[in-house]
Formats: structure tokens, sequence, C-alpha cells
């Protein structure tokens, strides 16, 4: 692959288009045991570099971000498009920042409102991007089987890894 020259708005746009539709993540925290990945929702905002989880302070995925702040998040879509984003999380208890994120369906599942002070936000400044487009489930399955059998292919859609300034 030629490698591109993003700016950052540029990088930031990409992530908007490829994510935006993507309600279910796959977050990805390190253990004492091991890696750990649970679904969870991103929060709707205007992406700036910083992506943000309802979560409570007493799981496990709290503890693990204490002790290890390093994080991945992976989204897919049903149109052939994969994100994996690694960054680095911290816990934020801020009641106006939960209110502004606050969505009154989260009422339900979370049982709670948002000044409960267990529940909290993970912040995750984002640090690198890498996203896979292939455009059709035939190129992403055509490009498995050639990457299986060690050949090269062409032009099956785009991978880019993009890093973002702090």
């Amino acid at each position: 692959m030629k490698e591109e020259k993003w700016t950052q708005k540029e990088k930031i746009k990409k992530i908007i288009a490829l994510t935006k539709d993507i309600k279910i993540a796959l977050f990805t925290t390190i253990a004492p045991e091991g890696i750990v990945t649970r679904p969870m929702v991103t929060q709707q905002t205007e992406f700036d570099g910083v992506l943000w989880f309802f979560t409570f302070e007493d799981t496990a995925k709290i503890e693990e971000i204490r002790e290890n702040s390093n994080v991945n998040i992976a989204y897919a879509d049903k149109k052939d498009t994969f994100v994996s984003i690694r960054g680095t999380a911290e816990v934020v208890k801020d009641d106006a920042k939960k209110e502004a994120l606050w969505n009154k369906a989260y009422e339900a599942v979370f049982d709670t409102h948002y000044d409960d002070p267990k529940l909290v936000l993970i912040k995750v400044q984002v640090e690198s991007a890498e996203f896979w487009e292939s455009g059709s489930t035939l190129k992403t399955a055509f490009r498995f089987v050639t990457n299986m059998l060690g050949k090269d292919h062409k032009d099956l859609g785009t991978n880019e890894t993009v890093e973002f300034d702090e």
C-alpha cells in the first residue's frame, strides 16, 4: 500500500464516516489474566479524537483501566468495513459531561439516572486507527483466501492506519 499523508481533519472525518452508524463497539482492556473484550455503546458525540462510554464504577473494566490504560475499540459493519482504534482510557466523573451525553433510553439500560455517583464515563483518547474497507463480502472472502495461500491480491479494498496527533 502506498503511504498517504492525512491531515488531522481528514483523519477525524474518515473515522466519523466509518463508525457513525455502528452502535456497538467491542471494547478491549488488559486484565491480569489477559485481554478482555466486551460490547459497549459508543456515545454519540462530535468525534474530535476522543470516544466516550458510560459504565458503572464498580466494574472489572474500570479496575483494568486503572491498572493499564491501553485499550482497543473495534467496529464492524454489514458493509465490510472494519475499524480498530488504539487509545488510552481514563475514568471521568463529571456530571455535566454525563448529562450532555445522556440519552433518556439509558435510564432503562442502566436502571439509574446520569447523576448517579456510581455511573462514570470512560474517555478514550484515540492514538491510532486502522481501517479496512473491502467494498463487498466477496472481496473480503477472496482477500482472506489469498492471504491464507500467501498470494498477493490487487485492489481488493483499502487498508490504512492513521496516527492521531496529541
